[in-house]
């Protein structure tokens, strides 16, 4: 029996632990920040609803703008990307503080405020978190995820109670001003950071085809759709804590900024806990099973900090919400880190972020309106209802086991000879495959291709078809198109080892006396032959 990895394994690499460490100082000062605003905006406005869209404001951003930043991760520098994220964040954080010194802010203005640093996170986070797999071997990608997320709620159980103090002491301001020096930090480590930078063979991706390229690769990967729709629905329901933290607080147990500080503190810790106890429950449990559980646990929970109104029971509520948090959370994460390949991670977890923080945005709006109608308390309640269906969603979109699939590059494929000077840009191009079929393996090779259809689509391909000679019904034709020779190549080169296990069964079906017969071709309509390609080494037709 293979001996289990230690929780603190990726503190094994010194890389990993630079930026885990500054990670907490910058953790710190959001966590600050985010008390300031969410205390501010009580005392600037008599709305419940607005009060709850300082945390719609927060995660909107991310929903928005994380499918283009996943793309600039897979295609650019994630070190430079996440130094301009952090440095716009300093920057923001700033002048928010100047203007709270000032007495300037309005609702709206510290929503807006609270929006771009947002966007900073948007553009920082995917490739924050594709980097892991950079920086840490396969084995110790889980513990790192793990780690990040208990780096945060670290910082979440001592954090809100620090924010909470300073406010009270000192006011908002000065909140956002400790934010704006927390970024220091982690700016100088990434500084200090020289990742491995592997040799590209083909040029970056446009940025429209690269979005594009993540879109279609999600939408053939049907684990990853029930990933994304089951931490839309988490995000939606679960939300309702986080964005009425501060109405519980304030109306249901009479308490002031420490008040609030002090349960988000419970929170973080009860994250702290989860956490530490992610490796053992993992080894125990099914992903559907954890995942059930946190639904059904944060359920509890919310209901009983709506019900509740004294202090100590409403933290004590708190505790298992926190680690029902970071275990469904942590587990989304690495599940779609290890269904993915490397060549499109960055979007993968864009898309993922996506999907949670878009439930979050909507969940913020949506229990912010139910509390201003009926009040904090029976939106919480809502919101444990809406988690106990999230939980039943389980029976119809299962969560799959990851770590199962090897998504290795293959690192078959060597570019071909060709007899015409074909350019990069050069296209469309045609693929043609013909195998030979015996009738009785007809059924199998069919369910075969299907497979092969999904990968071919999700790697690029377009206008695939399958066609059946009808004076020679053994032979069958796999064909496809690509935009350019360029996409042709970069095709073949996201292929994975578990890839090849589909094209592995269609050869063994294979009855020909060679290999099937692969024929690429370039497009041409009917064009003067002085405008057509030139074949190579030949003089160009005057």
């Amino acid at each position: 029996m293979p001996q289990r990895a230690s929780a603190l394994a990726p503190f094994r690499h010194s890389t990993f632990r630079a930026l885990w460490t500054a990670t907490l100082a910058s953790n710190l000062g959001g966590l600050v920040q985010a008390v300031g605003a969410g205390w501010l905006m009580t005392t600037i406005s008599n709305s419940d609803d607005m009060v709850a869209l300082v945390q719609a404001a927060t995660t909107l951003p991310v929903m928005i703008f994380s499918l283009a930043a996943g793309a600039l991760a897979d295609n650019f520098d994630r070190r430079n990307i996440m130094l301009t994220a952090q440095t716009i964040m300093m920057l923001v954080s700033a002048v928010l503080a100047i203007f709270a010194f000032a007495g300037l802010l309005s609702p709206w203005l510290l929503l807006a405020f609270t929006f771009f640093i947002g966007c900073g996170t948007a553009l920082h986070n995917p490739s924050w978190q594709a980097s892991m797999g950079d920086i840490v071997p396969r084995e110790d990608l889980p513990g790192a995820v793990t780690l990040n997320s208990m780096s945060y709620n670290l910082m979440r159980s001592v954090g809100p109670a620090v924010g909470g103090l300073i406010v009270a002491v000192a006011g908002a301001a000065f909140a956002f001003a400790l934010n704006a020096i927390s970024y220091i930090a982690l700016i100088l480590a990434l500084a200090r950071w020289e990742p491995q930078r592997e040799p590209r063979s083909l040029p970056h991706e446009t940025f429209g085809r690269a979005i594009w390229a993540g879109l279609r690769y999600i939408s053939m990967s049907p684990n990853l759709l029930k990933v994304m729709f089951r931490s839309f629905v988490f995000g939606l329901a679960a939300v309702s804590i986080l964005a009425l933290l501060p109405l519980v607080a304030r109306d249901l147990v009479k308490g002031g900024a420490l008040t609030y500080g002090t349960m988000l503190g419970c929170f973080g810790a009860g994250a702290i806990g989860g956490a530490l106890l992610n490796a053992r429950i993992r080894e125990r449990w099914s992903n559907e099973t954890i995942v059930r559980a946190s639904f059904l646990g944060f359920a509890v929970s919310a209901t009983m900090l709506g019900l509740s109104r004294d202090m100590w029971l409403s933290c004590l509520a708190l505790l298992p919400a926190g680690a029902c948090w970071v275990l469904a959370l942590s587990l989304f994460n690495v599940t779609v880190q290890l269904s993915t390949p490397r060549w499109v991670v960055g979007r993968a977890l864009a898309l993922y972020q996506t999907a949670t923080y878009g439930g979050m945005a909507a969940g913020s709006w949506l229990w912010g309106i139910t509390a201003d109608a009926y009040g904090a308390d029976w939106a919480l309640i809502a919101s444990g209802v809406a988690l106990i269906l999230g939980a039943v969603m389980g029976l119809r979109y299962t969560l799959p086991e990851f770590g199962t699939l090897n998504l290795d590059p293959l690192g078959r494929f060597s570019e071909p000879e060709l007899q015409l000077d074909l350019k990069p840009r050069s296209g469309p191009i045609m693929i043609t495959l013909d195998y030979e079929i015996a009738q009785e393996d007809v059924h199998t090779f069919l369910i075969e291709m299907a497979q092969r259809r999904r990968i071919r689509i999700r790697d690029g391909a377009r206008q695939w078809s399958l066609l059946r000679d009808l004076e020679s019904p053994r032979i069958w034709t796999e064909s496809y198109h690509v935009p350019t020779w360029v996409e042709y190549v970069r095709h073949h080169q996201r292929r994975t080892q578990a890839d090849a296990e589909v094209f592995d069964r269609l050869l063994a079906l294979h009855r020909g006396s060679a290999p099937p017969r692969v024929r690429r071709m370039i497009e041409r309509q009917t064009v003067p032959i002085r405008d057509d390609t030139p074949l190579k080494g030949h003089p160009e037709i005057p």
